[in-house]
């Protein structure tokens, strides 16, 4: 009896110790099956979320402050600015002219001739000196009559779009206005004041000008105010 007690007891021991191996040999693997599922889910992700996350960093770059900071050049260089026409420093012009003198009152006379000046733009460009003479003929009382204007001063001028210059002027100087009489030709201190616009053609070098200003002399002891218009060409240099 006391025999058999002995063996049932070391069967016993023995199958719990083949049970407890199997216990212990089948947890690695569940671990190691669990540990490579959830290693596949995560690769598996981290694939899908992979070209997104590459698009977003290709698609950065063409956003960069750096590459919406580029400007455009321009056909001066600056910036896309256009439409910028160059300023020359010296201005030739040469046209008509029409003034209509009073010379005492109730009295006019209209006189048609040329205008030539030169002007001379200063390093600001805007401001600047100008020479200018103004010759006119006509007829009164059946006599040759010419009326002549020479003068110089200050002379400013602006830019506007589309090639536009804009410009004023003061001129003093003298006038003499004729026919010849038995005292001699008559002389008077006279003054321009006026100004006009220079257009610019498809030359740079090359504007054309209106003209308008109001011509103050005093001959036979009278002031007179006489309106002039001129129309002419520029040339610059």
């Amino acid at each position: 009896m006391r025999h058999v007690v002995l063996l049932l007891g070391g069967l016993l021991v023995l199958a719990t110790g083949v049970g407890a191996q199997q216990s212990l040999s089948g947890a690695p693997a569940q671990a190691s099956s669990f540990y490579s599922s959830a290693f596949v889910t995560t690769s598996s992700e981290a694939t899908v979320a992979s070209p997104s996350t590459f698009a977003m960093a290709e698609a950065l770059p063409s956003i960069s402050p750096s590459a919406n900071s580029a400007e455009p050049q321009g056909p001066l260089g600056v910036g896309g600015v256009q439409g910028v026409f160059p300023q020359y420093n010296w201005q030739l012009y040469g046209g008509y002219t029409f003034v209509r003198l009073f010379t005492v009152p109730g009295t006019s006379v209209s006189r048609n001739g040329f205008d030539i000046s030169m002007s001379r733009y200063l390093r600001s460009g805007h401001f600047g000196l100008e020479g200018a003479l103004t010759t006119t003929f006509g007829s009164q009382n059946g006599q040759n009559s010419n009326f002549l204007l020479a003068g110089g001063g200050p002379r400013v001028r602006w830019s506007a779009p589309r090639g536009l210059e804009v410009w004023a002027h003061g001129l003093g100087g003298w006038g003499h206005f004729g026919p010849q009489t038995a005292i001699g030709s008559i002389g008077a201190v006279a003054y321009e004041v006026g100004g006009g616009v220079d257009i610019t053609g498809h030359r740079q070098r090359l504007a054309y000008r209106l003209e308008g200003d109001m011509v103050g002399t005093r001959f036979f002891n009278t002031t007179q105010y006489s309106p002039k218009i001129s129309a002419g060409i520029v040339f610059k240099f």
